[in-house]
């Protein structure tokens, strides 16, 4: 059975119609209408969330994964998300939660105490809106981060930042570190293979690192043939390095076949280490390559005295030499980050979890 929440961020229209304020899709609603993340509706005259406490599974998760790797390393993540999504990406690789259509995707319930509560529970340092883009269930993941930080768990966005400025400002307010999609570097990329536009999110990028106390790194999928190009993967390393600085941790990742895109091959490892070799050579600092076994992409090392810090195996923390300050031992350099005395040891695993479920 569908939950309907009162929805924020909305405006009636002289025309009769309501508009949504919360992405830059601006969807125009009539009665018992959806907008394009199928989860906003109008209903009477109003606008509702179909899946607030809602969710899609929860799972307990690397914090690696998300991928973030200067946001406590080794330690548990909870993660969870719902359905649907405010963009059209023919790539995307959780297509089945992220395009559904029907709520029966949503096999578990919990409150957001509920979430916080098991979170600390089951030792997470953590919890993740992800799997689909928190933004179009903005109020759940609002309600869960204030419950949440009340027990000292802190909160993490995994989005592709297609998001107004009002809503923003709220939402990043409330979490504590966000991997952010930049899924090309070209409007025509993002028109033609994601059905939104670029300008948003480079906008959502420099609020985030500018603007709030919320830690920043970035993913960009790589897909042959669409978004791999060299000038392209330098024109994005520049832009942040520009706008953004030299220490926000940029993650390029593997693409493989899925959804849409099943005619594109997978992307081959050497075109990884490619991207991060011409990103490196722009003066970004922390570069690492995703969904490849490629120890050297993994590593974090000291920008200054090239002494390794972090060592990686896929999700597994194999060493960590950062002092109990957080600060290199060869020459005294602090990474930017939120880094523990000591790194957790959570590994590789994926563990499936079910919450009780509980009233919302």
């Amino acid at each position: 059975m569908t939950t309907a929440f009162p929805a924020r961020w909305w405006h009636r229209l002289d025309d009769g119609r309501i508009q949504c304020d919360l992405c830059p899709r601006d969807c125009r609603l009539a009665e018992g209408q959806r907008g394009f993340c199928f989860v906003r509706q109008r209903v009477g005259d109003q606008m509702v969330l179909t899946t607030y406490g809602r969710s899609s599974g929860f799972c307990v998760d690397p914090i690696e994964k998300k991928p973030l790797n200067h946001f406590f390393p080794g330690s548990s993540v909870l993660s969870f998300g719902t359905a649907g999504c405010n963009l059209g990406c023919r790539f995307c690789q959780n297509w089945d939660i992220s395009k559904a259509r029907a709520v029966d995707k949503l096999q578990d319930a919990a409150s957001p105490e509920e979430i916080a509560r098991r979170a600390v529970e089951l030792g997470c340092r953590s919890v993740a809106f992800t799997y689909n883009d928190p933004v179009i269930f903005a109020e759940y993941a609002l309600d869960v981060a204030e419950a949440c930080h009340a027990r000292g768990v802190q909160t993490v966005a995994v989005t592709a930042g297609y998001i107004q400025p009002a809503p923003r400002r709220e939402f990043y307010s409330r979490i504590d570190a966000a991997n952010i999609d930049l899924k090309g570097f070209t409007e025509d990329f993002y028109t033609r293979q994601t059905l939104s536009h670029l300008a948003p999110v480079l906008d959502t990028l420099e609020f985030v690192q500018h603007h709030t106390g919320t830690w920043l790194e970035i993913t960009t999928l790589l897909i042959p043939g669409h978004n791999d190009g060299d000038r392209e993967i330098e024109e994005l390393s520049r832009w942040i390095l520009q706008h953004l600085g030299p220490d926000v941790p940029l993650h390029f990742t593997a693409f493989h076949p899925d959804y849409k895109l099943t005619d594109v091959p997978p992307t081959p490892k050497s075109t990884l280490r490619r991207a991060r070799a011409l990103a490196l050579a722009e003066g970004l600092r922390f570069v690492y390559t995703g969904n490849v076994h490629d120890q050297e992409g993994d590593a974090t090392n000291c920008p200054e005295c090239r002494t390794p810090l972090i060592a990686r195996d896929w999700y597994e923390i194999l060493d960590y030499r950062l002092t109990r300050e957080g600060c290199c031992p060869g020459c005294g350099y602090r990474p930017p980050g939120r880094f523990g005395a000591e790194a957790e040891h959570f590994g590789a695993r994926r563990v499936p979890v079910r919450l009780a479920v509980r009233a919302v």
